[in-house]
């Protein structure tokens, strides 16, 4: 199974004023596990962003200047993205911008004809109901560290959303990652991708042999008092 956790920033917040997309992040998961794949493009909307917008991501139209339209590189997004269950936090909201920039690029085919979405805000509204349930606070509640999360951006919290559903839906994306390093499609460096960096393996600890004595002692103890054959293997 193949899912793709996505998040996006943009110029507003309504899509009907004519606002548009500045940032896309996207990362894979195959079978639940994080793969190191990843898709993160800049985009210059060819318009203002409002000033409450860019005080939540820090973007700005200067950083945007020399980054292609979405046209431009929609074919590489719908590649990315087709046959995938779109994991997104508040989907229509996202979905709503995507399906806009690919109207406005001529292409016919809209998101639901070549990905399945899923609504993390959905799920955590039925899994937390009456609880705030954005990112931020699933983060506290399900023990993920944002702490790097000073401003918005979408590869960031693309990254920080997978872990939010795997928790959610019992996995653990830390565990599992299938990649040794990560594939970047796109990957640029802007205001909050700067502030962050994600340790990609685990530091393993072997047991000192003090350590290792005493567990083989407290299983001979369990085996003795126990009432049937026990097999630790």
């Amino acid at each position: 199974m193949r899912q793709v956790v996505l998040d996006t920033e943009t110029t507003g917040l309504e899509v009907r004023e004519g606002h548009r997309l500045i940032e896309i992040g996207c990362v894979e998961l195959i079978d639940r596990k994080l793969t190191g794949r990843q898709l993160h493009q800049y985009i210059n909307p060819g318009r203002t962003i409002d000033e409450g917008a860019e005080a939540v991501h820090g973007i700005t139209l200067e950083f945007l200047a020399d980054k292609p339209d979405f046209s431009a590189v929609k074919e590489e997004i719908i590649e990315f993205l087709s046959g995938a269950e779109l994991i997104i936090h508040n989907a229509s909201f996202d979905v709503g911008f995507l399906n806009a920039e690919l109207k406005r690029a001529r292409e016919r085919r809209r998101i639901a004809d070549f990905s399945t979405v899923t609504d993390s805000l959905a799920l955590a509204r039925t899994k937390y109901p009456g609880q705030k349930n954005n990112l931020d606070a699933l983060c506290k509640r399900l023990g993920i560290d944002n702490t790097a999360r000073t401003l918005h951006g979408a590869l960031l919290d693309a990254e920080i959303l997978a872990e939010v559903y795997l928790a959610m839906t019992g996995g653990q994306a830390s565990l599992v990652l299938d990649a040794p390093e990560s594939t970047k499609i796109h990957s640029e460096q802007g205001p909050a991708s700067e502030q962050y960096a994600r340790p990609e393996r685990l530091r393993i600890l072997e047991p000192t042999y003090e350590e290792r004595e005493a567990h083989r002692a407290m299983l001979a103890r369990l085996t003795e008092t126990s009432e049937h054959e026990v097999d630790w293997g």
